[in-house]
């Protein structure tokens, strides 16, 4: 688009060229259409131009899409050809202070022609004519014409961007603008003598107009100025989309350093978990999921989502993960567990930080699960026939951080064969139906499924939503409840009597030899007396004696005393002291932690290899 520029005084207005002409409102509708019509029909075109390339330009946070729609609204309006080259980010060894790491420079886009395509990537050569160019560019270069003394001063730099043979193709008489997209200058930067950031050049534009029929083309004043506009507004926009994206990568890389890698796997069920984020503009969200395990095998299952798209929700929601895991410890109830989350929520800061979370406990020796919810979305329950089932009765209570609420627990039957599917509301919503549309569609699709694996679970919910319909953030966590069956558990009651390690011994002894556990019945028997006794010093009720048998043989010892036991070397005049040094010796594991108003000290050894149970989801369960 080749609009004519203001007359001069004295001289008549310039006559358009045939290869740009304008548009035809700027004839006229005779010969003796003024010459001030005329410019104020090129002067509101050449607006209305600006205008719709300004809202292209600066639609997309996606860099790609903005260099697409420079080269677009350049091409052919503006010239015959574009080229759009991005500045690569500097390794972050050569982002020194004093130091100047190589420019190197990347073809995005090539509109009407095939110059540089051959060499995408380019280094310029230090203090060669790229480098100085793009390190001293504060304004257009050129624009010049092939052929011509300015034409020839641009020949080595072009060379060293695209090759001399390449450059070799253009025809002489071809004008060539260069021209710098600036970005918003580095806090703390010295600006280079020219008055330009070097480092806040985030690419260049190079526009190239072809001769016609022999006549040398050429960019005017007019020309000239627009096209620095639109480069000056593409660069910023670029600029704004490369750190947009980078803060994104920060805040995603933050919350998937908060989230479990790999989850355990305890005995009586199986788990599987899939985060998903959102689309692009949502930012990065709060969901997360965990699986903790508890005393006595049972493991605490949990689904949470801080409300936002932010940093500070990825960072309210490491607080909060953390916390919980914490309060798991201490073998509270679930409901209690809400409630100090709720709490804790309300110290992280002046600002109010809501979140919503599910919060489950799975015993598979019981086969129960005890389940407290926090505002978030109901659980989904699929019982042994298949049917799924969403526990919408289950007391839905005000989200974390809300304060004073009043959280209650349920308690469900968790048989063999039964699975449990915690989801955040990113799997269920959508913007065109309500969400009790979506959680219709996950127990439809969850109960037509042919397996209920934890990973079948998985795949299976993730189906009722297309992939370009994600909008938030998705977290799931499926476990498959396989339980422990009866005849692998042996429990006791024991008074703390000074007898009790005696009869302890002995109980431990026959179930290891009803379960044909011999080889291990010697030195379970020496680490189950010397638990005992430790409980029996400190116990003012009954001590409980477990033994349950999975892969590996685990014993837990529990009394009323909450003080945890420490291992510590016993000197040679001391009565006390070397129980827990020799369970640390023999056993394969063991550990200690508070349950209840007491505390449970336990210790597995590997079960030998002919007396291993089924693998969990095989055989048994």
């Amino acid at each position: 688009m080749r609009d004519l520029p203001p007359p001069q005084a004295g001289r008549p207005a310039a006559v358009p060229s045939q290869r740009h002409p304008p548009p035809r409102t700027l004839l006229g509708t005779g010969r003796a259409a003024s010459v001030e019509l005329r410019v104020r029909q090129a002067l509101t075109d050449r607006l209305g131009f600006l205008n719709r390339a300004t809202r292209l330009i600066n639609a997309s946070l996606d860099p790609a899409v903005t260099v697409r729609s420079l080269a677009k609204v350049l091409v052919p309006e503006l010239a015959d050809a574009a080229l759009v080259h991005l500045r690569l980010p500097a390794p972050e060894s050569g982002r020194g202070r004093d130091q100047h790491p190589p420019v190197e420079l990347r073809l995005h886009r090539a509109e009407g022609t095939r110059l540089g395509t051959a060499r995408r990537t380019v280094v310029a050569r230090p203090d060669g004519p790229l480098d100085v160019a793009l390190r001293g560019l504060g304004a257009p270069m050129g624009p010049a014409v092939l052929g011509t003394e300015d034409g020839e001063r641009l020949r080595p730099l072009l060379a060293e961007l695209y090759g001399a043979r390449a450059l070799a193709g253009l025809a002489r008489g071809s004008a060539l603008l260069l021209l710098p997209l600036p970005g918003r200058p580095e806090r703390g930067r010295e600006r280079s003598r020219t008055g330009t950031d070097d480092a806040a050049t985030v690419g260049l534009l190079v526009l190239v107009r072809r001769p016609v029929a022999g006549e040398p083309a050429r960019f005017d004043p007019a020309d000239t100025q627009t096209a620095a506009h639109l480069a000056t507004l593409a660069g910023l926009a670029v600029d704004t989309a490369q750190r947009y994206t980078r803060e994104s990568e920060i805040a995603d890389s933050l919350q998937r350093s908060m989230l479990p890698t790999h989850l355990p796997q305890p005995h009586g069920v199986r788990l599987a978990h899939r985060y998903l984020p959102g689309e692009r503009a949502a930012q990065v969200g709060g969901d997360w999921y965990d699986a903790i395990p508890l005393p006595g095998n049972r493991v605490a299952l949990v689904v949470g989502d801080v409300m936002g798209h932010s940093l500070t929700s990825a960072a309210v929601m490491g607080q909060l993960r953390t916390s919980a895991q914490t309060l798991a410890a201490l073998d509270l109830p679930p409901h209690e567990v809400l409630y100090h989350l709720d709490e804790q929520a309300q110290r992280l800061g002046r600002e109010e930080h809501l979140a919503t979370c599910v919060f489950a406990v799975y015993d598979p020796i019981a086969n129960r699960i005890v389940v407290s919810n926090a505002g978030h979305m109901p659980p989904a329950l699929i019982h042994p026939d298949g049917r799924a089932e969403l526990l919408e009765d289950l007391p839905a209570g005000a989200p974390i951080g809300v304060g004073g609420v009043d959280f209650s627990s349920r308690e469900l039957d968790a048989p063999p064969g039964s699975a449990l599917l915690l989801f955040t509301d990113g799997l269920v919503e959508h913007p065109r139906r309500p969400i009790s549309t979506g959680l219709e569609r996950l127990r439809k699709r969850l109960s037509a499924a042919h397996q209920h694996s934890p990973e079948q679970l998985c795949q299976e919910a993730l189906r009722i939503l297309p992939p370009e319909d994600r909008a938030d953030d998705i977290a799931l966590l499926a476990a498959a409840f396989d339980g422990i069956p009866a005849e692998d558990v042996a429990y006791w009651y024991l008074q703390p009597r000074s007898e009790t390690p005696g009869r302890a011994r002995r109980l431990a002894g026959h179930a290891l030899r009803r379960w044909g556990l011999e080889s291990l019945a010697e030195n379970t028997e020496l680490m189950v007396s010397e638990l005992v006794t430790n409980a029996v010093r400190h116990a003012k009720k009954p001590v409980t004696l477990r033994l349950v048998r999975t892969s590996v043989l685990r014993c837990e010892v529990g009394d009323d005393s909450p003080a945890l036991p420490r291992r510590r070397r016993a000197r040679p005049e001391d009565e006390h002291g070397r129980g827990l040094e020799l369970v640390a010796k023999c056993a394969d594991g063991w550990g200690a932690t508070r349950l209840g108003g007491g505390k449970v000290v336990w210790f597995e050894q590997r079960l030998p290899p002919r007396a291993r149970v089924p693998v969990q989801g095989q055989g048994r369960g």
